[in-house]
């Protein structure tokens, strides 16, 4: 398969890699829950994250807890128009990149292109490594970068994995641009699987709700129902037979099923004639059976079903908000529609004014479900805005006014991208907790997040179980205190009466035992912070 050449590819694709692992701080005075009755409230925001801070930083952090976990990602990234005023920010080691930095890219920057995959790759990456095996990403782009996005998203995903390209009419109405020939109304929706295979075998996604108009005009038992021609169309082979009408005339068409099956739906009662029934025959099919069966979606979505962008202005303008280019509810909520499912995790790492989020919640309201939701938005402050936060001020104004006004029974925590878990910061003194630290180092040793945390037990340094293995940290969120503890006889022999026939690995400054002790007793030890990424665990 050809591949994507642009610069800095050779120095970004690996990019993710280096990215050093984040803690993610809860900021309690800006978590939400919707009240529900008198004085009480409803737990009901675990799970659902907002979390400020740069969207790659943020997606490395999310990866021990949420790695292969989550069902669904939206994400609606820079179209790279040259009006929008992004800036490359990633901080890599090398002159070139450094050259980019904090810098607008505008649409005189030659470079342009280069950049926005540059920023793209490493994103894509990361979020390729939080979806399930059974997991969607959809992606909102315009035709600008439809073909690079296209291109990338193959050699990341893999073109077999490639589920549709949607075109999206975001305009209501018709352009009046005298300078162009072709006026655009449209944009797109690129969704690939992190395998296509394992969702078609599951069966993980849905139809979307019914559209058309079902009546019962003969009061049918069944309940409402449409109808479609039983005779051929164009272009459609059949069968060709007689049919009698309930007024008499004689049909000789060519007919979409068997004479045998024909007399089947009409015993069955699936026949309308219309014309007082000197029509031609129609077959019904029942508004409960489309219900069950759902309603496969294709790949044009108009906006009158789907929304529009004036649609989307008004929705945020009636909860006082003022954001440039928000989706509509209506297109997001279509999407985990068919892509989610009651338990799914959802994550939107260009969060913007929260659609996502908002039209959740709708759908949880809707079919009584508890879908949960991450989102990830940049405050955008700069030297000019140093108090500008979209992330505050936008994503989550606009999230907490959705519930108030809609009464969703939902809520969400508020996180920030905190200090960097890496040995530079460890020997600068920038500690992380105990609980925090015990998370990411079961991460670093197992390749899979601790799903006990109850277990971690900071007194004994116990942080959980891997197989017939058990992991400690030998740690203290104190600096100076940090630097007098070991691995010694007393911690060694404690930790071996509690943890009897199972392999014992544990991360410490320091060990005062020899490595043919640690042999015998099947003890691993790993020096921190130098060897905190070293893999132990088999």
């Amino acid at each position: 398969m050809p591949t994507l050449q642009f610069k800095g590819k050779n120095i970004i694709w690996n990019h993710h890699l280096t990215i050093p692992y984040h803690t993610l701080e809860e900021v309690t005075k800006l978590d939400f829950q919707a009240k529900k009755g008198e004085g009480t409230s409803t737990l009901l925001s675990a799970g659902n994250l907002i979390i400020e801070g740069d969207n790659l930083l943020a997606l490395k952090a999310l990866l021990p807890q949420y790695q292969g976990k989550i069902k669904c990602i939206y994400i609606d990234p820079p179209y790279n128009t040259g009006n929008e005023g992004w800036i490359y920010n990633d901080k890599v080691n090398s002159p070139l990149i450094k050259e980019w930095l904090g810098k607008e890219v505008g649409k005189e920057d030659m470079t342009r292109h280069d950049k926005w995959l540059c920023m793209m790759v490493p994103r894509l990456r990361l979020l390729r490594d939080l979806l399930d095996d059974d997991g969607v990403i959809c992606i909102s782009i315009d035709d600008l970068e439809l073909g690079s996005l296209l291109r990338i998203m193959d050699e990341i995903y893999g073109e077999q994995n490639k589920e549709e390209v949607i075109c999206w009419r975001r305009r209501h109405n018709q352009p009046n641009d005298k300078s162009k020939a072709i006026g655009k109304v449209a944009e797109f929706i690129v969704i690939y699987a992190k395998n296509l295979n394992t969702l078609k075998s599951k069966g993980t996604f849905n139809g979307l709700a019914l559209s058309g108009d079902f009546s019962n005009p003969d009061h049918d038992p069944k309940g409402d129902w449409a109808s479609k021609p039983w005779k051929s169309g164009s272009g459609q082979t059949g069968t060709k037979y007689k049919i009698v009408t309930p007024t008499g005339k004689i049909l000789s068409e060519e007919w979409l099923g068997t004479e045998d099956t024909f007399k089947a739906y009409l015993a069955e009662g699936r026949i309308y004639w219309p014309k007082n029934g000197d029509g031609l025959p129609r077959k019904k099919y029942y508004k409960f059976e489309r219900e069950i069966e759902g309603q496969c979606a294709h790949n044009f979505w108009g906006h009158e079903e789907f929304g529009s962008n004036q649609e989307a202005s008004d929705e945020i303008a009636s909860l006082k908000i003022e954001f440039d280019n928000p989706k509509p509810t209506k297109l997001i909520k279509s999407l985990l529609q068919i892509f989610t499912i009651k338990d799914s995790i959802i994550l939107d790492s260009f969060a913007g004014s929260g659609t996502t989020m908002h039209a959740l919640f709708d759908l949880n309201k809707d079919i009584g479900s508890k879908r949960k939701c991450i989102m990830v938005q940049m405050t955008e402050a700069s030297k000019q805005e140093p108090d500008k936060n979209i992330c505050k001020d936008i994503t989550r104004e606009r999230v907490k006014r959705a519930i108030e006004k809609y009464e969703y029974e939902s809520g969400f925590k508020y996180l920030r991208v905190g200090d960097p878990i890496d040995p530079e910061s460890l020997l600068s003194g920038v500690l992380p907790t105990y609980k925090q630290f015990a998370k990411y180092v079961y991460y670093l040793c197992t390749g899979e997040y601790l799903k006990d945390e109850s277990k971690i037990d900071e007194k004994t340094y116990f942080v959980g179980l891997h197989k017939q293995q058990a992991i400690y940290l030998v740690y203290k969120k104190d600096y100076d205190e940090l630097t007098r503890l070991a691995l010694n006889l007393p911690l060694a022999e404690s930790i071996l009466k509690a943890r009897k026939g199972k392999k014992c690995i544990v991360y410490a400054p320091a060990c005062f035992l020899d490595e043919d002790y640690l042999q015998e007793k099947n003890i691993d030890f790993v020096g921190i912070p130098y060897n905190l990424f070293r893999r132990n665990s088999q």
